[in-house]
């Protein structure tokens, strides 16, 4: 039986870039502290966390004087840098470049005019999304549906931002929909597809490598929205798709008489975790046909 990992799994570029300044401060100090999970998914959340990084919560912050302080790749929002240079925090800045760059974008068209109606695209609650919310002061109406933009008051002018992980034919429906409220205006002065290239292109990829193998097995966090876009899109182009967190979820019966098992994850999900689950699906099928 072949198993292949898809070629265009694991870390997205603003996690990669995350985890790797991360591990070079760990090797000259372990004396690091993380705001909040640096990825979400707990594997590799435990092996960062054997090299030394600590993990502190939001509750806590003020508790956290003089040390060493890194933002992970979601971002944080302006109140957050306040709190964090007012206790002397030493921090070392990891937020994607692409997160960044849309943050910069819904404070612009905040502070033109804080009036605004400005629309985000997103998982309520989430990281990013909170970082986003509060480049406009928390004055921002965050959809995490098209049934939710249904529902709000429109007033003229709004603008739509998107979550970078984001699914992208949700928002392309809600996009949609609110055209209809800029009759004779044109309309890319309103919306803003700010989904990451990388997510937007894992979609088309992703249904590709599930059809063209027999089972899928799916390895993410449940923490990770976009783990669970992704999976939502394996199980609509191969029924015989598996959500898993580590070996220990898989087994034999999934596997019988196929020839092919394709292993993807979420953009969150390390190469070395879906190479642990190869190695183990091997096992599996070896001791099966014993």
């Amino acid at each position: 039986m072949q198993v292949e990992i898809d070629k265009y799994s694991g870390f997205c570029f603003g996690v990669t870039r995350a985890i790797k300044n991360t591990e070079n401060l760990l090797n000259n100090s372990d004396n690091f502290f993380c705001l909040g999970n640096i990825v979400h998914n707990n594997k590799e959340q435990e092996r960062l966390k054997k090299l030394g990084l600590s993990t502190i919560d939001y509750e806590d912050i003020d508790k956290l004087l003089n040390q060493n302080l890194i933002i992970r790749a979601h971002g944080e929002s302006p109140e957050i840098y306040n709190i964090l240079k007012r206790n002397n925090l030493n921090i070392f800045d990891n937020t994607c470049p692409v997160v960044l760059k849309l943050q910069q974008k819904i404070r612009k068209i905040y502070l033109q005019n804080p009036k605004n109606q400005i629309l985000i695209f997103g998982k309520k609650k989430h990281p990013e999304v909170n970082g986003l919310l509060g480049q406009t002061n928390d004055s921002a109406i965050i959809i995490s549906s098209f049934e939710e933009a249904k529902s709000i008051k429109m007033r003229f002018p709004f603008f739509l931002f998107a979550q970078t992980t984001a699914d992208l034919d949700e928002y392309l429906k809600i996009q949609n929909y609110l055209k209809k409220f800029l009759s004779g205006n044109d309309h890319e002065d309103f919306f803003f597809d700010t989904i990451c290239p990388s997510v937007k292109n894992r979609i088309p990829q992703l249904r590709e490598f599930c059809k063209n193998h027999d089972v899928i097995v799916f390895v993410s966090d449940y923490e990770s929205s976009n783990g669970k876009m992704l999976f939502d899109t394996c199980k609509k182009n191969n029924e015989s798709s598996y959500f898993v967190t580590d070996e220990k979820d898989l087994k034999t019966e999934w596997f019988g008489n196929f020839k092919s098992v394709g292993i993807s994850g979420a953009t969150s999900t390390p190469i070395w975790l879906m190479e642990n689950i190869k190695n183990e699906i091997i096992n599996l099928i070896l001791n099966q046909n014993e």
